[in-house]
């Protein structure tokens, strides 16, 4: 189930680059500890269910009652290798075993000598894109399954996007189904050169395409070298082994304030859940909104006093001093401080029918505090073009972006920094029910804008240094604002200095 120790290196056919894999990783001998959440997305009937099946049963995972009840629910519906329905290993409720598709968000864990894995399998239908969504914001990586005969649809662009947007930067391109196509070469390599242009255009430079037959698992656990010999690249599982953990480690310490414990005179603790950086004993933290200073003088969980706290544990926090902390308060290092403002700009995934109406006032949530915001649509993603049209308001399903305006203090990290602290839900105040879920993307200054709309700057860059720059989520996210023009040094120079004169 690994890759071979010559395979230092994988080649994207699509694009003729290498994307290199460290050859001290994949002959180590220690098994990683960090499992890796990933996500399988795509279109309807593209294999998700079929491909996780499948991998969960060659990767020795399935139980033998559950083998036992797998054969029985199958009910003849095997395939021509005499093998169960895998899909059913993941469609559990009765109306997906009816319909044969995926609704819920179905979760799985699964091993094998190196690591583990948390996998989600997400439905590929437009109308339970939310599901599909909660599913990404938690993944570290995105196995987009594409049916070989049909290639990419707008649904499957739908789900590049809302991954890369809640921060995804690992894609594997599954080109499914690849036996139905006689194991075309050229149909694979057509795909995978149309993805990688949709992934570059989305600030994804990391993708590893596969052609994959699920329902036989060529190229899921075993390769599939016997029927696509033109194919030298690593199976789903190797590249799945090699895959990185997002670290919750990128910004200085934060703490949402959960619940203050006070079960007597001689104690009181803030509780909650680290989301991000590290925390010991001595370190000054400040609570915001009200920023207020401390120490702290000591960390508990339930069984322990512990010499230091990292994302992830829940803990309570005792300070060297009395102060105002309250549920929804952040206490955080003083040294990095998140966004603090009253105007911020973000991108959202329009969850319900009614969509996201200009101007109207929602309840916010970001993890323990909920606050009033008003919410102003700015632009909407075009799926089928990739450009960001003006929008006055954002129906189901769509990708915009917008304007958040508070009546009190929020707290924020951009989602690029933080996962937890720059994410949030919008919920209807009138129904209660959750209409968007969206990401920070920066703080607003009080005129309204992050600088004067008029203002532009230009920048002559080398063309390596410029497209790394271009290849950066901060710049992809707003890609449609920008005018590139390739010219030569001696052009750029000339140019400079006509606006000089």
């Amino acid at each position: 189930m690994t890759a071979p120790a010559t395979a230092n290196a994988v080649q994207d056919v699509a694009a003729g680059e290498v994307l290199a894999f460290p050859a001290q990783e994949s002959v180590r001998a220690t098994r990683d500890s960090r499992p890796l959440r990933l996500i399988t997305c795509g279109s309807v009937d593209d294999g998700k269910s079929t491909l996780i099946g499948r991998l969960l049963w060659d990767t020795k995972a399935v139980k033998e009652d559950q083998a036992a009840t797998l054969q029985r629910d199958s009910n003849g519906k095997q395939n021509d290798l005499g093998l169960p329905d895998f899909a059913l290993l993941l469609d559990g409720l009765q109306a997906e075993r009816e319909q044969g598709i995926t609704i819920d968000v179905a979760y799985r864990y699964f091993s094998t000598d190196k690591r583990s894995f948390i996998v989600a399998d997400t439905p590929g239908h437009e109308q339970y894109t939310r599901n599909m969504a909660t599913g990404a914001s938690t993944a570290d990586l995105a196995v987009l399954l594409v049916d070989a005969r049909v290639g990419l649809l707008e649904q499957t662009r739908r789900h590049a996007t809302i991954a890369t947007l809640m921060g995804i930067k690992q894609f594997v391109l599954a080109v499914n189904k690849i036996d139905l196509t006689d194991y075309d070469r050229a149909r694979f390599e057509q795909i995978s050169h149309e993805f990688k242009e949709l992934a570059l255009s989305l600030g994804v430079r990391q993708v590893t395409a596969i052609p994959v037959s699920a329902l036989k698992g060529e190229n899921v656990v075993y390769d599939g070298s016997a029927s696509m010999p033109w194919y030298e690249g690593p199976t789903l599982i190797e590249v799945l082994e090699l895959a990185t953990t997002r670290s919750a480690q990128t910004v200085g310490f934060r703490l949402p304030v959960q619940r203050v414990s006070r079960p007597g005179e001689s104690f009181r603790g803030y509780q909650g859940t680290v989301a991000g950086g590290s925390v010991k004993p001595g370190d000054s933290v400040v609570i915001l909104p009200s920023g207020m200073v401390a120490n702290v003088t000591k960390i508990v969980t339930f069984d322990l006093v512990r010499n230091a706290a990292v994302a992830g544990d829940a803990i309570t926090l005792v300070l060297d001093r009395q102060v105002d902390v309250s549920r929804g308060d952040m206490i955080v290092a003083i040294d990095s401080q998140p966004l603090t403002g009253l105007a911020f700009d973000a991108q959202l995934v329009a969850l319900q029918p009614e969509g996201i109406q200009p101007g109207k006032r929602y309840w916010l949530k970001s993890g323990s505090r909920r606050q009033r915001v008003q919410v102003q649509p700015i632009s909407q993603l075009d799926l089928k073009t990739g450009k960001w049209n003006h929008a006055e308001q954002l129906p189901m399903n769509a990708i915009g972006k917008v304007h958040l305006a508070f009546d009190e203090q929020a707290i924020f990290d951009t989602y690029e920094q933080n996962r937890t602290t720059g994410a949030f839900i919008l919920i209807d105040p009138d129904t209660n029910n959750t209409v968007a879920g969206g990401m920070i993307t920066a703080k607003r200054s009080a005129l309204g804008g992050i600088h004067t709309e008029d203002a532009r700057v230009i920048l002559s860059l080398p063309a390596d240094l410029a497209d790394q720059l271009m290849a950066t989520e901060l710049f992809s996210g707003r890609r449609e604002e920008a005018e590139v023009r390739r010219v030569s040094a001696g052009k750029a120079i000339e140019i400079i200095d006509n606006i000089d004169g």
